[in-house]
């Protein structure tokens, strides 16, 4: 479905990730030519008799062996996408958002590595298309798809539901989906996704440990509508707050509207309130548009808090987080970009990110002690070695099947 590139200047065309995956290609090197084999001794003629034909001459050493051509670029151009699918001689994004793209947090994050990945390599600036409900999906991507992109990374599986009879209709383009786990494959679809279980438990266990030092017992877990990828999230994030003091508590608050209402900041916004009142002492926004107003509440009133998704947040300056909790769109946009372009990663594949296996999943304190990173270390590995896996399955099942 996609051409390839079949020159090295593929890859140096877009060297901002194919150095991020040069190490995989060090031992492509040219191989060295043997040292040349020294010439023998010369043949002495046979004594009284006449000397055969002259084989005196010494024999010649045979030719140094020459190294093979390195073809470590050839292979890796061979096996990378050329990102200008419709052959128009430029490059050019379309990024599809279920909310706002200044979120400052999930859905902000997929559109500010696009538009870098795009000033860093001299592509057009992308076109994007924000708060993009599921019922105007259908109607909004094809109208993306309209506008001659080359490539459409759908930000949300809220919005995925048309993508089967778009990528029919326009084969052309790349598309790609930050879809989340349990979304089908697709042949032409490449996706991401995630493990929200391992990633909110350490939500949970991170907040336990903050709570732990600042002496507070609860927490309160502020979402949309109770959907069911929500139930997962805050059924983990409960077992990792408990998994530090099985005294402390977690109350979730719905706030919006069904479905996929993240952005209602009056709702949620007056359930932080009352959460307060009732003594809670942590806050996980785990919203869209609504998330920096309430994280602005918290910082207020002095409640631990987090991002929901984006990967910066201890890093920022106009809001204070304690904890970032990373599903960050952008990070993982970043590496399948790379992939893409090591030739590893192609349409109908999916990459799932994994917590303690791959770096970009995972709460993780903004300044913790050694003690504390100590212990959110040692429940990476362990999620990572599996130890969490039957409660994480009980936990899904709870929230998808009422199990």
């Amino acid at each position: 479905m996609r051409s390839m590139k079949l020159a090295a200047a593929a890859v140096a065309a877009l060297s901002l990730f194919a150095a991020a995956c040069g190490s995989d290609s060090d031992s492509s090197g040219s191989t060295a030519a043997p040292v040349a084999t020294d010439a023998a001794a010369a043949t002495e003629a046979p004594a009284a008799t006449e000397a055969p034909a002259d084989t005196t001459a010494a024999t010649e050493a045979p030719a140094a062996t020459e190294a093979p051509a390195d073809t470590t670029a050839d292979t890796a151009a061979a096996g990378a996408m050329d990102l200008d699918t419709n052959g128009d001689g430029k490059i050019q994004f379309g990024i599809a958002a279920a909310g706002p793209r200044d979120d400052g947090g999930y859905y902000q994050a997929l559109v500010d590595k696009a538009t870098a990945v795009s000033q860093e390599n001299g592509y057009e600036d992308p076109i994007v298309v924000d708060n993009i409900t599921t019922e105007d999906a259908a109607t909004e991507l094809a109208n993306l798809a309209d506008q001659g992109v080359d490539a459409i990374f759908v930000g949300a599986s809220e919005i995925a539901d048309p993508l089967t009879d778009l990528i029919d209709q326009y084969p052309d383009i790349f598309w790609y989906c930050n879809c989340g786990a349990g979304y089908p494959a697709n042949p032409g679809l490449a996706q991401s996704q995630d493990d929200s279980s391992e990633i909110s438990y350490t939500a949970g266990y991170a907040t336990g440990l903050l709570l732990k030092d600042s002496g507070g017992d609860s927490a309160a877990f502020i979402g949309c509508c109770d959907l069911n990828f929500e139930k997962e999230a805050y059924l983990a994030y409960e077992l990792g707050l408990k998994d530090v003091d099985p005294s402390y508590t977690m109350t979730y608050i719905p706030t919006g509207a069904f479905p996929f209402d993240f952005d209602n900041t009056a709702g949620a916004t007056e359930a932080l309130n009352g959460a307060i009142t009732n003594g809670a002492d942590a806050v996980y926004p785990y919203l869209g548009g609504a998330h920096e107003p309430l994280v602005k509440i918290a910082n207020e009133k002095g409640l631990v808090t987090m991002t929901a998704g984006s990967s910066k947040g201890c890093e920022r300056t106009d809001l204070s987080y304690q904890i970032q909790v990373k599903f960050d769109g952008g990070d993982y946009l970043d590496a399948i970009l790379n992939e893409i372009i090591a030739g590893t990663f192609h349409e109908g594949d999916t990459r799932v990110f994994h917590v303690g296996v791959d770096p970009q999943p995972g709460a993780e304190i903004c300044k913790p002690t050694p003690e504390q990173q100590a212990a959110m270390d040692d429940v990476y590995a362990k999620i990572a070695a599996g130890d969490f896996a039957a409660k994480f399955g009980e936990i899904k099942g709870q929230a998808y099947s009422g199990g």
